[in-house]
């Protein structure tokens, strides 16, 4: 490699991209035989996939001059990096494989700059023959796009993209905080140019304004519009490049955006005051262009500002996770990368040290602080056997962990993954508000054109700066930013106090909910069910009872599972074969040849060859299970599991907002009506089926309820599925957290009430912006086309509508107070 092209990657970081390398990345590739710096795993994969497959010429290619008869052309090494991203070795740190067949990517758009762009992009990636879905979010610029790799392939897709205008990336969050951190230095530099030069235009223009007419002398004032047009040159085609670039984009794709009537108005303006310079006659109106530029790149800066926090705050999850882990082996221990940890891999932790990777501690007892994932500030006491999760904090003591998830099967993966999901969904307001702003746009350009027209009409000198206030001060920037700030700021401020939004739709169901539905327990309940008494009806001891039924439970994930676990030597329990599971009822399975079966009496008692008379089970308020044989019936066992400590202040809450509650569980058991009467519950449907569950919800849905349903076991997974809004506890089965819409991850009930209320102040919140942004319109545009408006004015209140929109939007980022909700 000669010296000009290492001095060029010396100078742009990272070898493959070119982006500023981050502290704390450690990623090489060997090429041309000597190890290359990457910025992030992305580049290490594409970069070594180059290298195996023998095309390292291609860095040589990308660093000769264009004219070069050995160079590519531009299209054809577009095309060669897009086909990178083919290889499956480079799709596994941003693309995953849904179950049924297809791929999902998720990715970073440069280029995006309104609504109208967000619609665009969606709707010509859906049109590729492949792609199933294409959703791209305004406030983060990431878009998520399934597709089927058998019918068309990712660096299609890239092209796609590429080929009306936008540049697209894999999302990676330390690639993404370079780009994030590039777009803000490259936003500082035009708005400082803008703001320097707009000052010393604004002096010329005093001078103008106080000697036209007067004593100023001709060659003076011709001197005047002379440097203020070599001071306005920058402003226009340096500060506002991105206005024409996406204009320039735009009107190649036949689609409208707020940049096409900003660009006339900054190119329009620009050219008359050069044609009124050279000619010596008219007005000049540099200080308008440049304030206006200025104004606008404010209000742009303000709002990608705004945006960054919001994408920050995602990352700031997978960041959570250290750079390095102390593993434990034959030879001691010894400091590797966090991501090369394996499942079965044993590590240390040591006290204020973050756990690199989901585990289960198998020495040592210490506090963990899971505040940045649950929102819950008190750390948690963890012994040996507790699973901790990565990114969380170990306070107190050393203790050893073996590694159970890693990368993308973690759980803090999981969560992003759902918090992604959420953000890509959108909710019917916000379709509506992305395909309104192309319409807007056009509604914008007739009747600035017929405002022209008639001022032409009635005063030809003032026709064009009349059009051009019109065009400027009813650009839909406020329109655009409406719903989608309100809804990521909701979004955000709920995940810090953990309650995880993963739908799109959620707020704006919350937000109209009349019922909530709650399963009891491990949802109203602690879930902590702990064995009370054991009541033998055969010859079998109390122990020899309590090791069948342990060994039924023993896979089992359910709260009364974990009760048997507790109370049982594990060293006697040997695991059931050929278990059923009857959701809702109980299980049966074979331990030494016998068949047995545990759950409720209803459904064990059947299939006793001896009859149990029901009169004969003990009368209290906790849970009972029979267990019993093919022969007869072996032993009661009863269990008690108490409500959480917000669950009364929680129902009174919801209650008090208007909300009818509800309970909805499989136990028929007496402890039902107890813990409906200490949590003042009066609709109680107890003892029911999954089946009859559903029937139940979808009977209230066809009344007329917006319903809510609360739950957390595998039972409560048709509900979850079939309820308008779901919400799973944090302590739930995998497979009922993907089936909700929102994740409890805090465990704090509280948060439900409180959520609530935000929805409802995101829907008013909504409301408002949509109402400042339409009144703003209505009031702005007869002024401007009555020339009441000067250009500098509308951009100045243009600006202003769109600040005031962000504003009140991040009103949101608060939660009430519990106390408040009284």
């Amino acid at each position: 490699m000669n010296a000009a092209e290492g001095n060029l990657h010396k100078r742009q970081g990272c070898y493959h991209c070119g982006l500023d390398i981050p502290n704390h990345s450690q990623f090489f590739t060997v090429i041309a035989g000597e190890p290359r710096r990457m910025c992030c795993p992305g580049c290490q994969a594409v970069a070594q996939v180059i290298a195996d497959g023998g095309l390292e010429n291609y860095y040589k290619h990308r660093t000769v001059e264009a004219t070069s008869p050995e160079s590519l052309s531009a299209s054809e090494q577009l095309q060669a990096e897009f086909e990178l991203y083919d290889h499956s070795s480079v799709q596994k740190h941003f693309v995953a494989d849904l179950p049924d067949g297809t791929r999902q990517a998720t990715l970073v758009i440069e280029g995006i700059t309104c609504a109208a762009c967000v619609w665009l992009l969606e709707h010509h990636i859906s049109s590729l023959d492949g792609v199933i879905v294409a959703s791209v979010n305004l406030t983060n610029h990431r878009a998520r796009v399934q597709w089927d790799d058998e019918t068309i392939k990712l660096s299609e897709i890239f092209f796609a993209m590429h080929s009306i205008g936008y540049q697209g990336h894999p999302y990676h969050p330390d690639k993404e905080e370079q780009l994030l951190e590039q777009e803000t230095k490259r936003a500082m530099r035009r708005l400082g140019i803008a703001g320097v030069f707009t000052m010393q235009i604004m002096m010329l223009a005093v001078a103008l304004y106080t000697g036209a007419g007067a004593s100023l002398e001709a060659d003076y004032e011709n001197f005047i519009r002379w440097a203020s047009l070599v001071l306005a040159t920058p402003v226009v085609f340096y500060a506002s490049r991105p206005f024409f670039q996406a204009a320039l984009r735009d009107l190649r794709t036949r689609h409208l955006t707020m940049d096409v009537p900003v660009s006339i108005a900054i190119g329009g303006a620009y050219i008359a005051s050069i044609w009124a310079t050279v000619t010596s006659s008219g007005e000049v109106y540099y200080d308008s262009v440049s304030m206006f530029t200025f104004f606008l790149l404010i209000g742009r800066f303000l709002e990608m500002k705004a945006r960054h926090r919001t994408g920050k705050a995602g990352n700031a999850l997978l960041n959570l996770l250290p750079a390095s882990a102390i593993l434990l082996c034959d030879e001691g221990e010894k400091i590797v990368a966090a991501n090369e940890l394996q499942q079965g891999d044993r590590i240390l932790v040591k006290p204020g040290h973050t756990i690199p990777a989901d585990g289960l501690i198998v020495n040592g007892t210490s506090s963990i602080d899971e505040s940045a994932l649950t929102g819950e500030y008190l750390p948690l006491t963890k012994n040996i056997g507790d699973a901790v999760v990565g990114g969380t904090i170990n306070v107190e003591n050393p203790i050893q962990l073996e590694v159970t998830q890693v990368g993308e099967s973690s759980q803090l993966s999981s969560i992003v993954r759902l918090l992604e999901r959420a953000h890509d969904e959108k909710p019917k307001v916000a379709r509506l508000a992305d395909k309104v702003s192309g319409y807007f746009v056009a509604a914008v350009l007739i009747v600035a054109a017929t405002v022209g027209t008639v001022w032409w009409q009635i005063s030809p000198d003032h026709a064009f700066w009349v059009t051009l206030s019109v065009l400027v001060v009813t650009c839909p920037c406020a329109l655009s930013l409406a719903t989608p700030t309100a809804l990521t700021a909701a979004t955000g401020t709920l995940r810090q106090h953990g309650l995880l939004i993963t739908r799109g739709h959620v707020l704006e169901s919350l937000a109209k909910a009349t019922h909530i539905v709650f399963d009891k327990t491990g949802t109203l309940t602690e879930g902590n069910l702990s064995l009370q008494n054991t009541y033998r009806l055969s010859d079998l001891s109390e122990v020899e009872c309590l090791d069948i039924a342990a060994s039924l439970e023993a896979h089992s994930e359910h709260p009364i599972a974990r009760a048997f676990h507790r109370a049982s030597r594990q060293d006697r329990v040997i695991p059931a074969e050929q278990l059923t599971n009857h959701v809702g009822m109980g299980l049966e399975g074979y331990i030494a040849g016998k068949r047995f079966f545990i759950g409720k009496p209803s459904f064990a008692s059947q299939f006793c060859g001896k009859p149990l008379d029901f009169s004969d089970a003990p009368d209290s308020h906790g849970q009972w299970l029979l267990l019993a044989s093919e022969t007869e019936p072996l032993a009661w066992f009863g269990l008690n599991d108490p409500a959480r400590k917000q669950a009364a202040r929680m129902v009174q809450q919801l209650q008090k907002m208007g909300l009818e509650v509800q309970m909805l569980t499989g136990d028929s058991s007496a402890a039902v009506q107890h813990i409906a009467r200490q949590l003042k519950i009066d609709k109680v449907i107890s003892g029911v089926s999954p089946e009859q569950k559903l029937q139940h919800i979808q009977q209230l849905q066809e009344s007329g309820a917006q319903l809510i349903m609360v739950g957390d076991g595998i039972n409560d997974i048709p509900v979850l599925a079939g309820a308008q809004t779901s919400i799973a506890m944090g302590s739930a089965t995998d497979l009922a957290k993907t089936n909700a819409d929102a994740v409890l991850i805090s465990g704090e009930l509280m948060r439900l009430p409180q959520g609530l209320r935000l929805a409802r102040r995101t829907r008013a919140n909504i409301r408002q912006n949509l109402s400042w942004s339409l009144l703003y319109n209505l009031i702005a545009l007869p002024l401007a086309a009555a020339g009441m408006i000067a250009p500098w004015m509308a951009a100045i209140g243009m600006s202003a509508s769109s600040l005031v929109v962000v504003g009140n939007a991040l009103r949101l980022t608060k939660l009430d107070r519990p106390d408040r909700l009284e």
